[in-house]
């Protein structure tokens, strides 16, 4: 079945520099969590958006977030994968692989709406691999689409402290 909401709808071209768009979503957990009050508390915010949990593509992104997660966290950056999966496959997902960070619940696929995160896939449309970086001002410090590098948005981070 084709997801007619999206066919609709004008993905924003949100580069660096640009605010980014603030929304809250439950983790997988069920918690709600709000992407302004962490900025306001002084962190940054990675968002890493990816198309499926438990496939290889997707295992190898977030894994790779999880071997340097020690260093995002000294850095004083929340990380948050985002999926349109439920509550359960995130927290399924989460503990086979021992990710550090959460989870955020996009079943309606509206955060990766915000960001532009969409790709047509045959007849319908899915999560777009990609990563954002927001500074505690609300600006996209860093925005790739594709597997991110790690090194380079950390190192990006220190040069901008």
């Amino acid at each position: 079945m084709t997801d007619t909401t999206t066919e609709t709808y004008v993905m924003p071209k949100l580069e660096v520099g640009d605010k980014a768009p603030l929304f809250k979503a439950k983790n997988q957990n069920g918690d709600l969590i709000d992407i302004q009050q962490i900025l306001e508390s002084g962190q940054q915010v990675l968002l890493i958006f990816y198309p499926g949990d438990d496939t290889p593509g997707c295992t190898k992104q977030l894994c790779g977030i999880r071997d340097v997660y020690s260093e995002y966290k000294k850095l004083g950056v929340q990380v948050f994968g985002v999926n349109h999966a439920d509550e359960k496959s995130h927290e399924k997902f989460i503990s086979k692989y021992t990710f550090q960070f959460d989870i955020l619940v996009d079943t309606n696929k509206e955060i990766a709406k915000l960001y532009g995160a969409m790709k047509k896939f045959f007849a319908n449309y899915v999560i777009k691999r990609g990563a954002f970086l927001i500074g505690t001002d609300g600006v996209i410090q860093y925005r790739y689409w594709g597997q991110q590098d790690n090194e380079e948005i950390i190192e990006l981070i220190k040069k901008t402290r």
